[in-house]
């Protein structure tokens, strides 16, 4: 990007945290990995990866935390811009992960009253007006955090009509941070804004009013008839499905990998689906990316760690044992 108003394509906001991984039970005690995670910078990462111009507009602590947190965005190519420093004394916040089993991962976050709870709906102002994105991206973790947070959510919304932006929704329902109810009294209001719905299946549900048939593909037909342009729903291990407007039903298979950490899998399967969105590509190409790099993310440590770039998503066609030299 060149210049200060340089427009990203994609812009997203939200909490980036302080991460602490052990080793094992955190009871035992051990030693610890430090990095930082959040849904929205996940995202980011993994699309700045991928080539592309990305902008995240968060809220950090005046402290060592927070500047990690900016540090490790822009030396990854996110643009930070857009990010604030709480000025009223708040902190990063915190989440601490202890692998429990080889496929079971607990979190404990540590993010109530944290700076990026605080986040203010003048500050995601200031960083859409500056320069318009081509994608808005959010999750529902945002607006679980705190009203000032949900409301930038909404102002973000009316943005992105006034000024043409695609709205990308991942869902990402986060039970610790509100309760099933909580959520689709926001979420179902948003349906008729966004463009892309990216959920889980047991997910679906919270974007529609109650009463909705069980079936997966009859919900998605009922939030197409609500306004959302496609419905992408990711199911682990079985791969994921689109449903688009002009009634087509895309469905991509998992891609094979031996499973080292399933956290930050979801983050990057939007990064890979945005990716190739942006690129034009069609709904069959869109899935196949982000199957690919949810696939990257499985088979590595870290929330975003082991998104790849443009130039690796070939390798996991490559032969097992196969040296690249």
């Amino acid at each position: 990007m060149t210049g200060p108003e340089a427009a990203p394509e994609v812009l997203t906001f939200g909490e980036t945290m302080l991460a602490l991984r052990g080793s094992g039970p955190l009871r035992l005690g051990g030693s610890m990995q430090v990095s930082v995670a959040g849904a929205e910078s996940n995202v980011a990462i993994g699309l700045a990866r991928l080539g592309h111009a990305v902008r995240w507009a968060g809220a950090v602590g005046e402290d060592e935390a927070g500047e990690l947190v900016l540090r490790t965005l822009r030396a990854e190519g996110v643009d930070v811009r857009g990010a604030c420093l709480d000025d009223g004394g708040a902190a990063t916040g915190l989440m601490l992960a202890e692998p429990r089993l080889p496929e079971v991962t607990r979190v404990h976050y540590y993010r109530e009253g944290s700076a990026g709870s605080r986040l203010k709906a003048c500050s995601v102002e200031r960083a859409f007006t500056a320069a318009p994105p081509k994608i808005l991206h959010l999750t529902g973790i945002t607006p679980a955090l705190s009203r000032s947070a949900r409301s930038a959510c909404t102002l973000a919304l009316r943005l992105a009509a006034e000024h043409s932006a695609l709205v990308c929704l991942d869902v990402n329902f986060r039970s610790r941070l509100w309760s099933s109810e909580e959520a689709a009294a926001v979420l179902r209001t948003w349906m008729p804004s966004v463009d892309v719905l990216i959920a889980s299946d047991d997910e679906l549900p919270l974007c529609l009013p109650s009463g909705a048939p069980a079936d997966t593909a009859l919900q998605a037909k009922e939030l197409l008839a609500l306004g959302v342009g496609e419905v992408v729903v990711k199911l682990g291990a079985a791969g994921a499905t689109a449903y688009t407007d002009d009634g087509r039903t895309v469905h991509a298979p998992a891609r094979p990998v031996r499973a080292v950490d399933t956290v930050g899998a979801g983050d990057s399967f939007v990064a890979g689906y945005l990716s190739a969105f942006l690129d034009g590509s069609a709904t069959e190409a869109r899935l196949d990316r982000a199957v690919t790099t949810g696939a990257f993310a499985v088979a590595s440590a870290g929330d975003w760690e082991g998104a790849p770039t443009r130039a690796e998503l070939g390798l996991l066609s490559a032969p097992a044992g196969t040296v690249v030299r």
